[in-house]
């Protein structure tokens, strides 16, 4: 007897099932993705004991006709590919022609449909890869698929399922992706006969609103970008965090995908605002030539192969990038966290390197003309609740030598002034030190300071590296080293501390490196240097200029490290801590 011999075709089917059916909830994935293929505009999903039980899902697309039921069961038997050249561009959400013949070999599964323009329909029914007769049946156009005792012939893989409620999260999250990817369809969800979810046709944000909460839709940026490549969606403000990745979907040409290139991309897009060990939230389209990218890696379609990753990269991160570097006057009033959408002004030095003195300030009336009231006068004269009041208001008092109060036309703003200053600071480092302009302060007396021999050398060696950071540092002895210069906007900072940091810096990770992957470390580090310092006390017109300052800012609402700088309480808010109205 040979020891190499053909596998069973049941045995075959169901090896195959392992890689495209491991839960209810792959399950549901592919069925949905039929109907969405079969152009259906309402698509009910019915569960019953997470899915293990039972799936249903019924639709109103094109139906199927009778003919082609028994095929829809077959291996590698589909309607939407015919040759290399199709599978190269593949435009459905499914190809492979392996989903149904999978299920079916490891379930019970029952079909009925009807073609649109057919007179009557017809169900079939397959079971442990064996397909049942066609036969006629009561049905409105479109189909309906019934999924029942996942994995009742494989017990061992059942032994792998977890618990009802998990396996429906599973289902809940499947669901949710497919409702997301298309807001023109209605989706509805049932579990054990209660209604989950019931989501009628609707804009995108709406949508994301529906599936996702309003916390999320309230902080969402949109996102668009457009060319050789189409990037549309939503992105969550820094401010709006995860503990985990669960609010992260991105779809390729209408297709969910798990890809770590776009995945990189995303996180460089909010490396510079987010938070420790937060995650971002997202939902996000590309759309690009589909001979650019390759669907056919994996069975489940999960995975995907761009022909020209970097280019890819590039384009999803600064079109993120771009959205959620903003200012503060773009913000939205009365947020419950700060929001931050943005555009680039050139920031002006002045008070505490931030900005022009208050006075030299205009505010434009409703007939376009220039005031020249000082804003720290009108901070108190009554108009800071008037529409043209700046989104961040004007400044009232400072609270304990770290918050400044200010008001707006919806309330109250606390802002931590340290934080905010460190992201204006760093903001403007980065800009300095891209246009290699980073002006210098020479020290009227040079800072001195202890060294080791290392630290000298790096000196000596490094020393164009320190002149292009803004820093003349020169050896005195061979432990010793002078600060007679550095950056300009940083002059209030303690020289020698300053640049010990830097040395430090450059030694670990070496020069080049320090001015390219560990630049943003590096200058945040510096800013944080120069920012205002907790319990230093500022005058109103110093507080009004770094309001101001903030609004013209990128990515303002957060600091270097992804923690919001200011809050906005509106009045509705202050009434209810108050009990007012009540």
């Amino acid at each position: 007897m040979p020891l190499i011999r053909p596998l069973p075709e049941t045995l075959i089917s169901q090896i195959a099932a392992g890689e495209v059916v491991d839960r209810p909830a792959s399950v549901l994935k592919e069925l949905l993705e039929n109907s969405l293929d079969a152009g259906a505009t309402d698509i009910g999903v019915a569960l019953a004991e997470g899915g293990i039980k039972q799936i249903r899902v019924a639709d109103n697309g094109a139906g199927i006709e009778s003919g082609d039921l028994p095929m829809a069961f077959a291996r590698h038997a589909t309607s939407k590919i015919a040759s290399l050249e199709d599978l190269e561009q593949v435009r459905s959400l499914g190809f492979r022609g392996e989903a149904l013949a999978s299920i079916a070999s490891v379930a019970r599964v029952n079909m009925a449909s009807r073609a649109a323009g057919a007179v009557r329909a017809f169900s079939v029914g397959a079971e442990s890869g064996s397909v049942g007769a066609v036969q006629p049946v009561a049905h409105p156009v479109g189909t309906t698929v019934e999924v029942g005792d996942l994995y009742y012939n494989t017990p061992a893989r059942r032994k792998f399922l977890k618990s009802d409620a998990t396996e429906f999260a599973h289902c809940e999250d499947a669901f949710t992706r497919a409702a997301l990817s298309r807001p023109d369809v209605s989706f509805t969800l049932r579990h054990n006969g209660r209604v989950v979810a019931r989501l009628a046709p609707s804009d995108p944000a709406r949508r994301v609103e529906a599936s996702l909460g309003a916390e999320f839709a309230q902080s969402m940026r949109p996102i668009e970008a457009n060319g050789v490549l189409n990037l549309s969606g939503f992105a969550g403000s820094p401010a709006y965090t995860r503990a985990s990745r669960d609010a992260q979907f991105i779809y390729v040409n209408g297709r969910f995908v798990r890809d770590k290139l776009l995945s990189h991309a995303l996180r460089e897009a909010y490396r510079d605002v987010l938070h420790g060990e937060r995650h971002p939230a997202y939902v996000l389209f590309l759309e690009i030539d589909p001979r650019g990218v390759d669907v056919n890696v994996h069975p489940a379609k999960i995975e995907i192969r761009f022909r020209d990753p970097r280019a890819v990269h590039q384009f999803v991160f600064h079109a993120v990038a771009k959205g959620l570097s903003g200012t503060a006057a773009e913000t939205p009033p009365a947020v419950a966290a700060p929001v931050a959408v943005g555009r680039s002004v050139r920031p002006r030095a002045g008070v505490l390197g931030l900005a022009q003195p208050v006075a030299s300030y205009t505010a434009m009336f409703a007939d376009g003309r220039a005031s020249a009231e000082p804003l720290a006068a009108r901070a108190t004269s009554g108009d800071a609740n008037s529409s043209e009041a700046p989104p961040l208001g004007f400044a009232l008092a400072q609270l304990h030598g770290i918050y400044i109060l200010a008001q707006n036309r919806d309330g109250l703003i606390l802002v931590d002034m340290h934080a905010a200053h460190e992201r204006i600071v760093y903001e403007k480092l980065k800009a300095a030190l891209d246009s290699r302009a980073m002006n210098t302060q020479k020290l009227l007396i040079p800072s001195t300071f202890h060294a080791d021999r290392v630290d000298v050398a790096t000196v000596e060696e490094h020393g164009s590296t320190l002149n292009l950071l803004g820093f003349d540092v020169a050896a005195i002895s061979p432990f010793a080293l002078a600060v007679r210069a550095v950056p300009s906007m940083l002059a209030d900072a303690d020289a020698a501390e300053l640049a010990r940091a830097v040395l430090r810096d450059i030694r670990e990770y070496g020069a080049s490196r320090v001015l390219t992957e560990r630049r943003d470390e590096l200058l945040g580090t510096m800013a944080c240097h120069g920012a205002v310092r907790a319990n230093r006390a500022l005058t109103i017109p110093e507080m009004n200029a770094l309001l101001r300052e903030m609004e013209e800012t990128e990515r303002s609402g957060q600091c270097n490290h992804g923690r919001p700088t200011w809050y906005q309480m509106s009045l509705a808010d202050l009434d209810k801590l108050f009990l007012r109205g009540r």
